[in-house]
């Protein structure tokens, strides 16, 4: 929805959430880039956030409490669904991530920005907070003093000072931005995917639980996956002094 800079609606999140679950399984699909239209319309943007037009949300009644909370626990649910997605997920961040489209990002494994892009939180000023995630991911994040000014001001940060604080993976000049998308893609797509997918859990896993107990979840991921064929392959691609030829297995 360029021409709404990407704005959120529940469907579109239940759309992304549908799509990404109807490959999970898919072996010739290794890797997924979550991202807005190249060709925008008005300016470029990953996601500006909810669409508070209150498109797509003719059946809730929000000034029935019942219906505000199972409009809620719905995208509540999409978010979780895409952050459970066992295979690495790549925010491709061009302009806006604003709000509910920040959110989007802080389910996905990867964050490569433009240098052009501007993230934050604005709902403060429409009486609104990020409700949709945004408190509970963005302090495991970026800590309680940072996360208190992006949300109580509702500032816009350029992707150079989120880049500073630690949430971007790679800020990528403009003018370059597609072909490094396209290459970190590309990388991720021909790795060892269940050693990824492993990777995944213990790292999500790692930042909610204690640390006893996330080492242990380590180790016997590391002996699950040490049974799949990429772990043989990289193994015996090092002894081989080859380039390891990984399949997904």
């Amino acid at each position: 929805r360029p021409n709404k800079l990407n704005a959120l609606q529940t469907q579109t999140l239940r759309e992304i959430a549908e799509a990404l679950e109807s490959v999970e399984l898919d072996q010739s699909v290794r890797c997924v880039v979550l991202r807005g239209v190249k060709e925008f319309t008005k300016k470029p943007s990953f996601s500006a956030g909810a669409d508070l037009s209150g498109g797509g949300a003719s059946r809730i009644d929000f000034t029935n409490l019942r219906h505000r909370s199972r409009a809620m626990h719905l995208r509540h649910k999409y978010y979780d669904m895409i952050e459970g997605f066992p295979k690495p997920l790549i925010a491709a961040v061009d302009g806006f991530a604003l709000g509910g489209g920040l959110e989007l990002t802080l389910v996905c494994d990867i964050v490569i920005a433009s240098r052009r892009s501007q993230f934050g939180f604005p709902e403060i000023k429409r009486g609104i907070f990020p409700g949709n995630g945004g408190t509970q991911r963005m302090i495991r994040n970026l800590g309680k003093m940072r996360v208190n000014r992006m949300i109580y001001f509702g500032e816009h940060f350029t992707a150079e000072q989120m880049d500073e604080w630690g949430y971007i993976s790679f800020l990528v000049d403009d003018d370059k931005f597609e072909e490094f998308v396209h290459e970190k893609a590309s990388w991720l797509g021909n790795a060892a995917t269940n050693s990824l997918f492993v990777s995944k859990k213990c790292i999500n896993y790692g930042s909610q639980i204690p640390l006893n107990v996330g080492l242990q979840f380590e180790y016997l991921s590391y002996a699950l996956n040490s049974t799949s064929k990429d772990s043989a392959e990289g193994v015996s691609a090092f002894l081989q002094k080859r380039a390891p030829k990984f399949q997904g297995k």
